[in-house]
């Protein structure tokens, strides 16, 4: 493992053999599988398992609910969402807690790509070498071998997978 200076790595992080960590990370509570690259100012957080040959690149967030399988490839400034209705306050006005809300998971398959900028709503399963243009939000399921991209994001076509 490999660790920049700036990096905080909670005790309770699990690491994979030969993980790249870039400084300025915040790590918590999550797995990361091995030979896995994560990028300068990324935050994955508690829950959030993240395979093995994955590329995080920086500027991404990874919440809670998260799992991105083996070899998959995370742009610049990939934001996953967890919460369909996000809320600050309960309705009787206090500041919410875990137990006010509902963490929902998302998944993303081997091999996938997601573009930069690109915002993942909870909810969702990107297929097997799926690739997401960036700039699109997912809103819906991504079939496995298709290119989806755009705001909502919409399938263009399917992958050639023989190159």
């Amino acid at each position: 493992m490999v660790t920049a200076e700036f990096a905080r790595i909670a005790p309770d992080v699990k690491l994979g053999k030969d993980v790249k960590i870039y400084a300025f990370v915040n790590l918590y509570g999550c797995e990361i599988g091995d030979e896995t690259k994560v990028g300068t100012f990324v935050e994955i957080q508690k829950g959030a398992k993240i395979g093995k040959r994955v590329k995080v690149s920086s500027h991404t967030f990874i919440c809670e609910g998260v799992t991105i399988e083996d070899e998959v490839f995370i742009g610049h400034g990939v934001m996953f969402i967890n919460d369909k209705y996000p809320r600050s306050a309960t309705a009787s006005g206090q500041l919410q807690t875990e137990a006010d809300w509902e963490c929902v998971p998302t998944l993303i398959k081997q091999g996938a790509s997601i573009g930069s900028n690109s915002t993942i709503l909870c909810g969702v399963t990107i297929g097997e070498a799926a690739i997401i243009g960036a700039g699109s939000v997912v809103t819906k399921d991504v079939p496995a071998a298709t290119i989806v991209a755009g705001v909502p994001a919409r399938v263009l076509r399917k992958v050639d997978l023989t190159k």
